[in-house]
């Protein structure tokens, strides 16, 4: 997977081909920047300045489940990523993990299966460790992003500043294809 450009929402999906993804959220009003389809992934990007975050979150949720289930064979077929390439909310109500982000800072990775978020976390700076879910702790552990040891930050305060480390594990772990 390349680096995102910035300022850019990707919803990979695993499940539905790219003209079932783009035609989604063509019809929810989320116009596609760019789309393209490999190793078993299609996916679409987004302009984030343009759209609001959790709209684009929402509907990455919601095709994995009952919502779209008699469009695309049921739920818990589809499953998808979601990443972000803008900067973690600092809004009052958007620093806490649990706590709903505002519309244009969702969190940077979203996993969803069966029509629930599965994981969802911050990513750089240490963000990783506010994260909902466990699907990724043994990556980020061994990693040293997370967790009660962290020799990689310890001797380098800006190790993973910008996420790209984390960004790296959540390609690597889902297989995710390069979206230029």
């Amino acid at each position: 997977m390349t680096a995102i450009p910035p300022d850019t929402f990707v919803t990979y999906a695993r499940g539905l081909d790219l003209p079932a993804l783009t035609a989604v959220f063509t019809e929810a009003m989320c116009p596609v920047r760019t789309s393209g389809a490999s190793d078993g992934w299609a996916w679409v990007t987004h302009d984030a300045t343009a759209l609001s975050g959790q709209a684009v979150v929402d509907l990455a949720r919601d095709i994995t489940g009952f919502r779209y289930a008699e469009r695309f064979g049921g739920p818990g077929r589809v499953e998808t990523v979601f990443l972000a390439s803008t900067p973690a909310c600092t809004c009052p109500h958007g620093r806490n993990y649990m706590v709903p982000h505002c519309p244009e800072h969702p969190f940077n990775f979203v996993h969803s299966r069966g029509g629930f978020e599965e994981g969802y976390f911050n990513v750089g700076r240490r963000r990783e460790s506010c994260r909902h879910g466990d699907l990724l702790i043994r990556e980020l552990l061994d990693a040293g992003i997370v967790g009660r040891e962290t020799p990689a930050y310890d001797a380098d305060p800006s190790f993973n500043a910008d996420g790209a480390v984390t960004m790296r594990i959540i390609a690597d772990h889902f297989g995710l294809p390069a979206t230029a």
